[in-house]
């Protein structure tokens, strides 16, 4: 009968053997594809150890197309301890402090990560893609660092005893088919996400909205082309400069609802507005708070049959023939890089998300996710759990940060070997765990 056999870090194997098979020679034929020592081996079939060694798989019921997970036993001892913890009153142990060799031990693989990714451009580039929570706390030094990457650490851990769980879970319980239903969906997601890095890598970069210069009563001016937006509109701090907050016609004045609301002082009905050299009329419409100077919008963009043509990366006006090209990312306002967070609080950048969903229409039960963490990289890399060059030692130690193993050998045999420089291209290439993991 042929039986999938897999162990706590990932490894999936495929053996033909017979129902007649004693549980001892089971385990040496495991050991010997899985490197765990038969003596010390583990094996669980419905959430059950099997024990007697002189039974045979059928005797425990196992049969063709079964799987069966395979574990160091030495993790056993841990397991039992924490089923008595369990048993005991309720301590309150927040008093007892963390062993100071340890918290030194997790500052120095921090602080030779960031040592490593600050002589290497290139992976710090992969980590503002695909991890750009620490690639901000990079940005922020090593204390920032730290304190990021031991969190992310945590929630690996935590989504590594959830896994655990539900390998060791009864099959038939409903708790468990639902965990195993929610791990095939994040699995579907990986593998989409994957294939979408690797032949559709321009959908994970950033995108420079449209801009162009122009001018208004002869003040220069970043204006925004945004043919999504029904009105052109102006702040009115930029009116103020521009010298026209004299021309607002309060009777227009009301609220503007959108991704949030805005508060509308009035409308300037005729302004001259120079577009590379040419004038043309334009009205505003004038917002109390509005961060952007200028928003040309869909009325002056039809007004004036204006095309955007992204491949000459211009601005056509057809009523008069002239093009106005696009600013670069460089050149546009500051605040509308999607990369650049040093000028905004995060605090700042929360309330006005908060505030702005409590004021558009009730989306309750939506929030903001990041994927969750499974080690995205190409499936370059075969299955090498078996054979490593590399220490025992290493890889276990790289494992244990919530890597699999796989990804670990394959960054050891690119790095040949060099461990820091492996575990800075594991954390680049890898998703930031949500906060609200389960």
């Amino acid at each position: 009968m042929k039986l999938t056999i897999t162990t706590l870090s990932d490894l999936i194997i495929h053996l033909d053997v017979s129902g007649d098979m004693e549980l001892e020679n089971f385990k040496a034929l495991c050991s010997l594809e899985t490197n765990i020592d038969a003596t010390n081996m583990s094996i669980f079939f419905n959430g059950k150890p099997l024990q007697e060694s002189n039974k045979t798989l059928s005797f425990y019921g196992v049969q063709d197309g079964d799987m069966l997970l395979v574990k160091d036993g030495r993790g056993n001892q841990t397991m039992n301890n924490a089923n008595f913890l369990g048993q005991l009153p309720q301590m309150d142990f927040s008093s007892i402090q963390v062993p100071n060799h340890l918290v030194q031990n997790e500052r120095r693989e921090a602080e030779n990560i960031f040592a490593t990714l600050r002589s290497n451009p290139e992976q710090v580039a992969t980590l503002r893609v695909n991890n750009p929570r620490l690639a901000e706390a990079f940005d922020g030094g090593i204390e920032e660092f730290a304190k990021t990457l031991r969190i992310q650490q945590e929630a690996r851990a935590k989504e590594d005893q959830r896994r655990i769980r539900m390998l060791l879970a009864d099959p038939f319980d409903s708790e468990a088919q639902r965990m195993i239903a929610e791990e095939i969906r994040r699995q579907q997601i990986d593998s989409n996400m994957e294939t979408a890095m690797e032949y559709l890598p321009e959908s994970f970069a950033e995108v420079a909205m449209l801009y162009i210069n122009c001018k208004v009563n002869g003040f220069p001016i970043k204006a925004f082309v945004d043919s999504g937006a029904q009105s052109t509109i102006m702040s009115k701090a930029c009116a103020e400069r521009c010298n026209i907050l004299r021309l607002i016609d309060n009777r227009w004045s009301g609220i503007a609802r959108g991704v949030g609301t805005q508060r509308i002082l009035g409308k300037i009905h005729l302004v001259q507005l120079e577009l590379n050299g040419v004038f043309v009329p334009c009205s505003f419409t004038i917002l109390e708070h509005q961060p952007m100077d200028m928003l040309l919008g869909l009325d002056m963009l039809r007004r004036y049959q204006c095309s955007i043509d992204l491949k000459a990366n211009v601005l056509r006006i057809g009523t008069t023939g002239t093009e106005t090209p696009f600013l670069s990312e460089s050149e546009i306002p500051k605040f509308a890089r999607l990369n650049v967070n040093e000028d905004i609080a995060q605090d700042d950048v929360q309330k006005a998300i908060q505030e702005s969903l409590k004021e558009s229409s009730p989306m309750s039960g939506v929030s903001a996710q990041t994927p969750s963490t499974s080690g995205h990289q190409s499936r370059s890399g075969s299955n090498s759990s078996t054979g490593s060059r590399h220490s025992e030692a290493d890889i276990q130690e790289l494992v244990s940060m919530g890597f699999k193993r796989e990804q670990v050998i394959i960054e050891l045999d690119a790095f040949n070997g060099d461990k820091n420089q492996a575990i800075a291209a594991l954390f680049a290439k890898s998703i930031i765990v949500p906060d609200n993991l389960k």
